[in-house]
């Protein structure tokens, strides 16, 4: 993993890696950044529980400091918020100390105890960043949040199975190994196409953006369906997980209905001198999490920068620290904005 980030003499490298991965997660994360941190996750059991901990501590700073950003945002493709005025290496040491403190004052004070009951599972985030992941052989697989991908690959097979949630996938061209994807008994096959598949907890639903598909339930027996599903460009079913279900049907699916179904996939969006209502607009448009701005007079304030589309929590800190707007955490999700009083409450 590249850095341009000094290291402090005697820095913990687990600690220092975590904290800037935190940084590079605030600002937002390039396509070819998302991989790397999947592999760094991956690495070591360690390296997740550091990455908590620093989150937690940065935002715990965050909320604390105050401190001031410039007014203006930097248009830029890998960049998902604004550049800032502080220096990288001066952040990243502000950053460093901040997250130590507060992560050590986290361990000794707030640490769970461990006991032999399996955990619960944990909630997913509504502000959690969208996942690219490329797979071994080129595919591209776009995780939406909390979405859980297993990979299982093999000479003759490439398979992957969707344990939970949303997924699209673009399939590298491999005509002598099928690509499948399993999600709870119905499998997909495909060798260079697209498609987006979301488990719910009584069905599957495949729509097909690219190519074409088959799409094949096994019922609860383990029996094969004699009839197979081929799914075109554009078209849609929805495959019932019941003990007995009806027969799946196949319809087209508009484009605009298309675009609308994938709106939570991750895009860059660029503002020039646009309205904030229009921003928030768009930003609930392609997240579950709602920002709602309650002075009518932020409606008309004017900003020009470019995001993420996933990255609402990024676009939330800016606001606060450069606009001085005030944001107000909903228990249900929502986000609500409002001018700063005079005595800066």
């Amino acid at each position: 993993m590249s850095t341009d980030f000094p290291s402090p003499e005697g820095a913990d490298p687990v600690a220092q890696a975590a904290a800037e991965w935190v940084l590079r997660h605030d600002r937002g994360l390039a396509a070819v950044e998302q991989d790397e941190f999947s592999q760094w996750l991956a690495a070591d059991p360690h390296h997740s529980s550091a990455w908590a901990e620093h989150r937690w501590g940065w935002e715990e700073f965050d909320r604390l400091a105050g401190l001031q950003t410039s007014m203006h945002a930097v248009s830029d493709p890998n960049l998902l918020v604004s550049q800032r005025r502080v220096a990288p290496h001066a952040r990243m040491a502000v950053a460093l100390a901040a997250v130590v403190v507060v992560a050590v004052g986290a361990l000794l004070y707030f640490r769970p105890v461990l006991t032999e009951a399996p955990p619960e599972p944990t909630p997913v985030s509504s502000l959690a960043l969208i996942e690219q992941r490329e797979l071994p052989d080129g595919s591209v697989a776009v995780l939406n949040r909390g979405a859980i991908v297993t990979e299982h690959y093999s000479v003759g097979t490439r398979r992957v199975r969707l344990e939970r949630g949303e997924a699209h996938f673009k399939v590298a061209k491999d005509s002598a190994r099928p690509f499948l994807v399993e999600i709870g008994g119905v499998t997909v096959r495909a060798v260079g196409t697209a498609f987006n598949v979301r488990l719910d907890p009584a069905s599957v639903e495949v729509l097909v953006t690219e190519g074409k598909v088959d799409v094949q339930h096994r019922n609860p027996a383990g029996v094969h369906r004699e009839e197979l599903l081929n799914l075109s460009v554009g078209e849609r079913t929805v495959v019932s997980l019941a003990p007995a279900p009806p027969p799946p049907q196949v319809a087209v699916v508009p484009p605009a209905e298309i675009e609308a179904r994938l709106a939570w996939q991750p895009r860059l969006l660029d503002f020039t001198n646009a309205p904030l209502s229009e921003i928030v607009a768009e930003f609930n448009r392609r997240n579950p999490v709602r920002l709602s701005l309650r002075d009518p007079a932020l409606r008309g304030m004017r900003l020009s920068t470019t995001f993420r589309s996933d990255n609402v929590e990024g676009f939330v800190r800016l606001l606060r620290s450069d606009f001085d707007v005030n944001v107000e955490w909903r228990g249900d999700g929502d986000i609500i904005l409002s001018l700063v009083n005079q005595d800066g409450r």
